[in-house]
């Protein structure tokens, strides 16, 4: 495995050079994984520009500790790919577009970085799940070192926000942004409001706070009244659990059991905004602007004629297409997978009021992959998937959309590559898989079966005629049976 890692990762141009925790874990992972750390010939050329000589020395004695990318691919005549990415004369801003280049030509399988506009890049290109930052990194690599426990998110927790330190960096910025911010947190102390939050340590790691609005916005230009779900903060400061996607899937999920189709947040945008990013991959747009902030729009129920199966999928998560021309697959899952890839699951799904506000979640992303040796090829993106979960259970349990499936694939370092972020497999486990030829299916989970079917239903109903070995094709009618037996909303489904 080849890993290009960017001079911010481990050059740092301040006053002090000392290693942060988390990049020693990486960097000491790497070791014990035995892959190639390697380093673009045009970074290094990059710190030997720098004008502060002490510095420079510093700089090239640690890069030079690091194997150089031999004839890295070059981008001056890819046309495709400036054209995603920007002509630029920048001399920053061309070491960053040939470190992504290297990705994108699959000269290397990951890039390791810090830098925001890199990974803001990453998205346009459709390479993200191979670009790390540093506690994404962690979390992957430390996945591949082990197979006897099961990796899962951290545990949030929905505490009174009277009960959280307010001197917590993570309201440094939220301060500076916000001149009454520790008013309106006084307030919302004394309402006993609630916030979902993870904890590093004794520091918040990540913090979310919504509220129902029935309201216009004042905004330019302005958003007339409508019930909507405010998203009043949105922080996360570590992103080794991705815990920003989960962020999304909780609020989406209040959202719809509180018959609001509409949610809403407001942010002071900066260049290359990490949450930005984020957030517009599941939908969410600019709207409008008020007092310098940028109001971002996300709405859960179509409410144009779009038939693009992915672009609904995207623009309004967790709404999917399910009209006749998209192929229904099923697909066996064992036990040990299914309780990586879908943590939240539970044979029936309650909702969050259910719970009394005190619902605790161990890991929920909504990107995810799945591996299988099945030779079916008639799979492509926009599909549906229907998860059964073998052995235990025996049902259906789970629906997502495909974004995009490869065929035959036989050397472990590519199907760690295509999986990237997603991945739930150990590297010792990609490596048994890839004996044989192996299906990478990327895909959204949308939804977990309000009622997941039995086998006993699936057979009285002609929709399988025994437990499935093997992903199995079904027809559209026999998909209607599922989605109406399964309590599969309506709403949520355009066709």
């Amino acid at each position: 495995m080849r890993i290009l890692i960017d001079t911010n990762i481990f050059i740092y141009r301040e006053n002090y050079h000392i290693i942060p925790g988390n990049l020693q874990s990486l960097l000491k992972t790497l070791n014990d994984l035995i892959v190639q750390i390697l380093v673009h010939p045009l970074s290094v050329r990059e710190i030997e520009r720098d004008k502060n000589q002490e510095r420079r020395e510093i700089a090239l004695s640690k890069i030079k500790t690091y194997p150089i990318l031999d004839n890295p691919p070059s981008l001056e005549v890819d046309q495709q790919f400036l054209t995603i990415v920007g002509q630029t004369n920048n001399a920053h801003e061309l070491v960053d577009n040939n470190l992504l280049y290297c990705v994108y030509k699959n000269a290397v399988d990951f890039l390791i970085t810090e830098d925001r506009a890199i990974h803001r890049k990453s998205e346009r290109l459709g390479i993200s799940d191979r670009v790390f930052d540093i506690d994404e990194a962690l979390e992957y690599f430390k996945k591949q070192l082990s197979v006897e426990k099961v990796p899962t998110p951290p545990a949030l927790k929905y505490v009174p926000v009277h009960n959280l330190d307010i001197n917590d960096p993570i309201f440094t910025s939220l301060k500076e942004e916000y001149a009454k911010f520790l008013d309106w947190w006084e307030k919302i102390s004394r309402e006993g409001r609630k916030a979902w939050v993870y904890f590093k340590g004794d520091r918040l790691g990540a913090i979310l706070i919504y509220k129902i609005k029935d309201e216009a916005i004042a905004s330019n230009p302005p958003l007339p009244k409508k019930k909507r779900l405010k998203i009043s903060t949105f922080k996360v400061t570590y992103t080794g659990y991705k815990i920003g996607e989960l962020f999304i899937k909780i609020s989406t999920t209040f959202a719809i059991s509180n018959n609001i189709d509409e949610l809403y947040l407001t942010h002071f945008t900066k260049p290359d905004d990490s949450l930005v990013v984020l957030i517009e991959n599941f939908g969410f747009y600019k709207a409008a602007e008020k007092n310098g902030e940028d109001i971002f729009i996300k709405k859960i129920v179509p409410d144009e004629k779009t038939k693009d199966p992915l672009e609904i999928a995207r623009k309004f998560y967790p709404s999917f297409f399910d009209g006749k021309r998209i192929k229904k697959f099923v697909i066996p899952i064992h036990p040990e997978y299914h309780n990586r890839l879908f943590t939240d699951y539970q044979p029936r799904q309650p909702t969050l009021s259910e719970f009394g506000g005190e619902l605790i979640i161990e890991g929920n992303t909504i990107k995810k992959a799945y591996l299988s040796h099945s030779r079916i090829r008639k799979m492509s993106e926009g599909d549906i998937l229907l998860f059964y979960r073998s052995v235990d259970e025996r049902r259906i349990t789970s629906l997502g959309v495909i974004e995009k499936v490869y065929h035959n694939i036989r050397n472990p370092d590519e199907i760690i590559r295509y999986v990237g972020k997603r991945s739930v497999y150990t590297k010792k486990e990609i490596e048994e898989i890839a004996k044989n030829p192996t299906k990478v299916i990327l895909f959204r989970q949308h939804f977990h079966l309000r009622n997941p079917l039995a086998l006993d239903f699936l057979i009285t109903n002609n929709i399988l005629s025994g437990a499935p070995q093997s992903i199995v094709r079904i027809t559209h009618e026999k998909y209607l049976l599922i989605k109406r037996g399964g309590g599969i909303n309506e709403r949520f489904t355009i066709n």
